[in-house]
C-alpha cells in the first residue's frame, strides 16, 4: 500500500444534513451515514474507499460537524483523531476548507488535495481516480484551482454550471465563468452551446495555491484562520477553533474563491455521477422491477403500482396497490407517502412536521 503518493490528500466533506431525504436523513443521523442504495455500505464509507484507491488512507481528512464525531469513528474505524476535523458551528464550505487546508499545509507543504462531498454516487472508481490523478499532476506544477465538471445529460435546473473555453483541445480546460442554477430555458441554451458542465462540487489544488487564493480573495477569512497557524496540529488547536470558528463568514467556496479567481480549470469527468440530492435522484440510480418500482430493504407485494420509490426497514412487508410515481418511506415513527413530482417540497414538509409534532422528528 505504500506505493501511494504521500503528498496526496483528501478533504471529505461530511457536514451536511440532507433534509430532502427525510425521514431517513435527519439532523442527528444525516444521509451520508446511511446505506441509501441498499449495498451494505453507507455513502461516506463508499466515498472513503473510492478516495483510498489513490490517496493514502491516513491522508484522508473527514470534515464534519461536532455532532457527527461519533458516527464518523463508528463507520470509519480506520481513521484517527488527527483526520477528523470538526466544525463547532455551521458555516458553509469556505471556512472549513480553508481551515483544513492550513492544517494540511502545515503538515506537508508539498500537499495536493481533493475536496469531495461524502454523499455522491460514482460507480466507476477507476475513471474517477484517473481524472483526479490528471488534476493532481497539473496542480503539482501549476498554480491552478481545478474542478471536475459533469457533462449534462438534460437541462437540469438544480445544479450550477461551469462554462469553459470552447477553443480548449486538451483534457484540462480553462474556465470562463461559473453560472448560478438556471431556469429551464437558460439550462437548455447552456446545453445547446456544448461548453457547459454541471458543477459537482469536487475540487483539486495544491495546499500552496488554495491558501494563496484565500489570502488574495478572502483576506478577512484568511486572517481569522491564519492566526491559529502556530497551534494547528497541536493540543491547543481545539481551543483556538472553539473561540474563533463561529466568527467566520458563512460563505461557499464557489463564491469565495472559484468565481473570483483567474486560474480556474476544469476536467470534464469521464465517470457516471449522481449527487443523490433527492429521493428522485436515488430512484434513478436503483434497479427497478418490471413496473419501474425501486425498492430498498422492503419485501413487497405490489399491484397496479408503477414508478414508485419504496424504502423501509430490512425485510418489512410493504403492500402497495393503485399508486403511481410516489415516494413511500417508512422509518421508525414516521411514514412518508408523497408524490415524486413534489419531492423538492419535502424540506418544507419537514419544517411543518417539526412545528406540529416536535423537533425530534427531523
Amino acid at each position: 500500500m505504500n506505493s501511494k503518493n504521500k503528498n496526496y490528500y483528501a478533504i471529505l466533506m461530511a457536514g451536511g444534513v440532507g433534509s430532502r431525504f427525510w425521514p431517513v436523513s435527519t439532523q442527528d443521523f444525516p444521509k451520508q451515514f446511511h446505506d441509501m442504495l441498499g449495498t451494505g455500505d453507507t455513502l461516506i464509507q463508499k466515498t472513503f474507499h473510492r478516495l483510498a484507491q489513490l490517496i493514502p488512507e491516513e491522508n484522508i481528512f473527514i470534515l464534519t460537524n461536532e455532532r457527527y464525531n461519533d458516527l464518523v469513528f463508528e463507520q470509519l474505524p480506520m481513521v484517527t483523531k488527527r483526520q477528523v476535523v470538526l466544525e463547532p458551528a455551521m458555516r458553509n464550505t469556505a471556512p472549513c476548507i480553508l481551515y483544513a487546508s492550513l492544517k494540511i499545509q502545515k503538515e506537508n507543504e508539498d500537499a495536493v488535495m481533493i475536496v469531495a462531498p461524502s454523499d455522491h454516487w460514482i460507480e466507476d472508481k477507476q475513471a474517477f481516480s484517473d481524472n483526479v490523478k490528471t488534476a493532481f499532476d497539473y496542480c503539482e506544477s501549476n498554480d491552478a484551482l481545478m474542478t471536475l465538471g459533469i457533462t449534462p445529460t438534460f437541462p437540469n435546473t438544480g445544479y450550477g454550471y461551469i462554462e469553459y473555453d470552447k477553443s480548449a483541445t486538451t483534457e484540462i480546460k480553462s474556465v470562463n465563468q461559473f453560472r448560478e442554477k438556471p431556469d429551464y430555458e437558460t439550462a437548455k441554451s447552456f446545453i445547446s452551446q456544448g461548453n457547459f458542465l454541471w458543477n459537482a462540487g469536487i475540487f483539486m489544488w495544491s495546499a500552496k495555491t488554495v491558501v494563496a487564493a484565500f489570502k488574495n480573495n478572502q483576506p478577512k477569512l484568511y486572517e481569522l484562520f491564519e492566526k491559529g497557524y502556530s497551534v494547528y496540529n497541536t493540543e491547543f488547536e481545539d481551543d483556538f477553533i472553539k473561540e474563533n470558528y463561529e466568527k467566520a463568514e458563512n460563505i461557499s467556496v464557489d463564491y469565495a474563491l472559484m468565481e473570483k479567481s483567474e486560474n480556474v480549470f476544469v476536467i470534464p469527468a469521464t465517470f457516471d455521477w449522481n449527487d443523490l440530492g433527492t429521493w428522485g435522484s436515488l430512484y434513478d440510480k436503483l434497479d427497478k422491477d418490471e413496473n419501474s418500482n425501486a425498492v430498498v430493504n422492503a419485501k413487497t407485494l405490489l399491484e397496479d403500482a408503477n414508478g414508485n420509490m419504496i424504502r423501509s426497514k430490512k425485510d418489512k412487508v410493504v403492500v402497495v396497490d393503485g399508486l403511481k410515481d410516489y415516494i413511500i418511506v417508512d422509518k421508525d415513527e414516521v411514514l412518508l407517502i408523497f408524490p415524486k413530482v413534489k419531492e423538492q417540497e419535502i424540506k418544507k414538509v419537514l419544517q411543518k412536521v417539526k412545528a406540529k409534532f416536535g423537533e425530534s422528528l427531523g
